[in-house]
């Protein structure tokens, strides 16, 4: 089993490592700053021993080394500045996925493409134009990040282990994030039930920040510890087939009234990618933002085109 990572960046290598080292597969790490990718990739072999794995590990920066990968994780691109917003990002971002998306589907056309690249929401959509993969073979991993910030801050909120917290976030990955007060529970109870609407509210605006927070905090660079996190949960839930449901951006048509976009929502994944999108009792609040995102990241995309 191979998974290839394009992109050998802080979330790229990060998230290489955290595949090998669950032995999950053998991973390809993409860049066209050949050295980048070839230098990490002998660094991770070189910790396979203490590491305790036998996990192939290649750096390299040509797509050849991508065929036959079950997953691609594309993390390729610009991360956010001080300031910046995923907004900012977009046109330069785009015109990576532009070249890596014709690559990918010409050296594995067979692959599940797994966006984590910023603005995600709208790469995601731009990179299912392109690839002209069927709908549940490209997926975005924004939702399932956005849910163990929440989680988190839920847990330092209440001084509970974070293991009892059950988060969701739908929506899409930017300040738009909807986090789901009303589905969300520690140790099994509903997390409305347990605080203020005015917590709940705070709890919700301080994840949909926090992404921010970490890039002023660091001046340079952007997250990529829970980035990565999240990404290599959705690839170990494709590659062992765990059926999981958890919130990615994918593909929707008809489902919570959104025709032709990809947005946030929760989906069942597994070894066929998309599986089935779970469709929630949302409030007429929640799902009318979620509707106004998809459509706003929709006409975005379509004006890449």
């Amino acid at each position: 089993m191979k998974v290839s990572v394009i992109g050998a960046g802080n979330v790229g290598g990060t998230l290489a490592q955290r595949i090998a080292e669950a032995d999950l597969a053998d991973v390809v790490l993409l860049d066209i700053a050949e050295g980048i990718a070839k230098g990490k990739g002998l660094d991770l072999s070189d910790a396979r021993y203490v590491a305790g794995h036998n996990r192939r590990i290649l750096g390299t920066s040509d797509y050849k080394d991508i065929s036959d990968s079950a997953v691609v994780v594309v993390t390729a691109g610009l991360a956010r500045k001080p300031g910046m917003t995923r907004v900012d990002l977009l046109k330069k971002n785009a015109a990576i996925m532009q070249t890596v998306i014709p690559l990918i589907t010409e050296k594995a056309p067979d692959s599940i493409i797994l966006i984590v690249t910023n603005p995600l929401d709208i790469l995601t959509n731009l990179a299912l134009k392109l690839s002209k993969f069927s709908p549940k073979k490209v997926i975005g991993m924004g939702g399932v990040l956005d849910s163990s910030r929440f989680a988190n801050l839920i847990a330092e909120h209440l001084d509970v282990p974070v293991t009892s917290v059950e988060a969701m976030v739908i929506g899409a990955h930017s300040k738009g994030m909807i986090p789901l007060t009303g589905f969300s529970k520690v140790a099994g109870k509903l997390l409305s039930n347990i605080v203020s609407a005015e917590t709940c509210m705070e709890l919700a605006h301080a994840t949909a920040q926090r992404g921010a927070q970490i890039v002023a905090s660091l001046g340079q660079g952007s997250a990529y510890y829970a980035p990565s996190a999240a990404a290599c949960s959705m690839v170990r839930a494709i590659i062992k087939d765990e059926k999981t449901v958890v919130p990615a951006c994918v593909y929707c048509h008809g489902e919570y009234s959104i025709e032709d976009a990809c947005i946030g929502v929760p989906v069942r994944i597994g070894a066929q990618g998309v599986e089935e999108i779970i469709e929630l009792d949302l409030n007429p609040k929640d799902k009318e933002t979620l509707i106004n995102s998809a459509q706003s990241v929709k006409e975005a995309a379509s004006n890449l085109l």
